[in-house]
Order: structure tokens, then sequence, then C-alpha cells
């Protein structure tokens, strides 16, 4: 039996939460995610400090995926073949690639509205370095 007065010691450190990159989403939203963001530079600019772009990611990776299903509700996609999911088909409409664009515009804007992360710096090396 433990006695409540002896300590128990860790010999392993735990990382802090600036170390901590856990994948929120995993294909295919967050395939979508990062292809619009790629394609977009604007994007990267808006959020480009370590807290935005986990703030980012988190609400884009949401964000996207209730578009996904609300687009899924609203329109006929085909039976699945084998060729493609059904995201991949709605993505590869332009009306619906540009409602997914917009929304994660949308979060990157107010991503980098928030006062709360008006202070921090870029993400990475500064322009000097």
């Amino acid at each position: 039996m433990a006695c409540a007065s002896q300590r128990l010691t860790y010999s392993v450190a735990v990382a802090g939460p600036e170390e901590i990159w856990l994948p929120l989403v995993d294909e295919p939203i967050g395939s979508i995610v990062e292809q619009i963001q790629a394609d977009e530079p604007e994007i990267d600019r808006l959020v480009s400090s370590p807290h935005r772009i986990l703030a980012f990611r988190t609400f884009a990776y949401i964000r996207v995926g209730l578009v996904l299903g609300q687009l899924l509700f609203d329109n006929d996609v085909p039976p699945y073949d084998g060729s493609e999911t059904w995201v991949d088909a709605l993505f590869r409409e332009p009306k619906h690639r540009e409602a997914l664009v917009q929304e994660v515009r949308t979060v990157a804007e107010e991503i980098a509205a928030d006062p709360k992360y008006a202070d921090e710096g870029p993400l990475g090396p500064d322009e000097v370095a």
C-alpha cells in the first residue's frame, strides 16, 4: 500500500504546448484546407504566427466540414464507383470549390482580426535570418 506522503517522479520531461502539434483532421478535410492554403498565398500572410495557424487550422477544418456536409445534403453526387469520393466530386465542381475557398478565406480573416494574436510574431525565422 502506497503512503500518501510519497512523491512520484518521472524521468521524462513533458512537452510544452508550443512543442505539441497534433494533426487535428486527417484526410480529406485536412488536404482540402492545405490545398486551398497553398493556392491562396494571402492566407499564409494572415495566419503567420504559431497560435494563429493553430486556431486557423482548427476552425478551417470544422467549417470546411460543415460546408461539405451542407453541399452533400443540397447536391446529388454519383454513387461511389471507386474512382473518387463524394468529397472529391464536390471539390471538383468550381462553384463548390469557390464556396470552400471563401469559407477558408473567411476563417483566415477572422483569425487575423482577432486582437488576442496582435502581438505575435511570424511563424519561422524573420526576414533578416
